[in-house]
This record gives C-alpha cells, structure tokens and sequence, in this order.
C-alpha cells in the first residue's frame, strides 16, 4: 500500500553529514516534504521541542548525546511536547542486547545499517498500519515491548512474577504445570 506523506513532519538526527543528506533524499523520495535536520541528540530534543514532529528517525551513535538519550528524554521530560511521538532507531550494531536496549528506551522501531529505502519505508509502514499500545510503569515509558502474541495462549499469567503471585493465593499449595508459552 502507498501512502501519501504530504502532511507529515520528520526529524532527522544524525551526526555523519552524508548519511543525513542520504535520509533526506530517501524521506522525500516517499513524499515527505517537511523534514527537519539534528546532528546530536541534544539539538535533537531542541528541534524536537520546536517542531514537535510525527516522525522522529535517528542515529544511535552520536556524541555528545545519542539516540538513545534522546529517546529517554523524549518519553520523559515534562518539556517534551509529545512523549508519545514514534521513533526510529538506526545502528550499526545489531548484536541482541543492543536491540534490548534500544526497546527499553523506549524507540518504537529498529533499523540496522546498512539499509535501504524499502527497510525504512517498512518501518514507517509498521508505525503508521500497527500502531503500538504505549506502557507506562516505574521504570519504563514507551511502546509496548511485547510484539508477539501466541496464537494457542489461552491463560492468565505471562510473567515469571505471575507464578509467584499465583502460587501465594493458591489455598492447595499446588502450581499448575508451567510452560514456555506462560513466560513469554
């Protein structure tokens, strides 16, 4: 499906001039003609701030600030004007808790480098047709971390935490079996 993306702000934060010259003429080549440029995450939050925008894609990478500290500050600090606005989180590095620390920073996709065109149009495609819930807890602000839903998952508890609680209200002292599926 195609969209029309007239209307829609982005963000780019990225700190190698090049590559962010390179989103730029991606961005517009899918219609996006508002585009507003940061070379840190710093100048990021700043532009951020002014143009409140629908989009933000960033560079993980970047000093003095990264993607994602900027990330951080954007779903937190009370002067963020919408702490729910999508991001995209692009690296290099694509080793597994990275990407673990990039959802608990709450971005809302990850793009691994080198990509191309159609891999951010994904992405963008994924925000806009699957919207995530957004979760809000002691130590955490963002889209809900959970993407995968078992199909044959058919009970109450999800979490390790759950069995624990279980097992404290349970008047017979017997656990059901557990299985991979109720840890997920």
């Amino acid at each position: 499906m195609s969209y029309n993306f007239t209307s829609i702000k982005v963000l780019l934060v990225e700190d190698n001039k090049p590559m962010l010259e390179l989103l730029r003429s991606v961005l517009q080549s899918f219609g996006i003609v508002n585009i507003s440029l940061a070379l840190d995450g710093n100048e990021g939050f700043q532009q951020f701030c002014k143009h409140n925008p629908d989009l933000i894609i960033s560079d993980w990478m970047m000093k003095p600030t990264d993607g994602i500290e900027m990330s951080r500050k954007i779903r937190n600090d009370p002067k963020s004007p919408n702490q729910y606005v999508p991001i995209v989180l692009m690296s290099g590095f694509s080793e597994k808790h990275r990407v673990i620390d990039a959802r608990d920073s709450g971005i809302t996709e990850f793009l691994v480098k080198p990509f191309n065109a159609r891999d951010l149009y994904r992405r963008i495609q994924q925000i806009v047709e699957r919207p995530r819930q957004y979760v809000r807890c002691e130590d955490f602000f963002g889209p809900d971390r959970r993407r995968k839903v078992p199909p044959a998952y058919e009970g109450p508890m999800r979490r390790k935490s759950d069995i624990v609680e279980y097992e404290k209200t349970t008047t017979t002292g017997e656990t059901p079996p557990i299985t991979d599926i109720d840890l997920i």
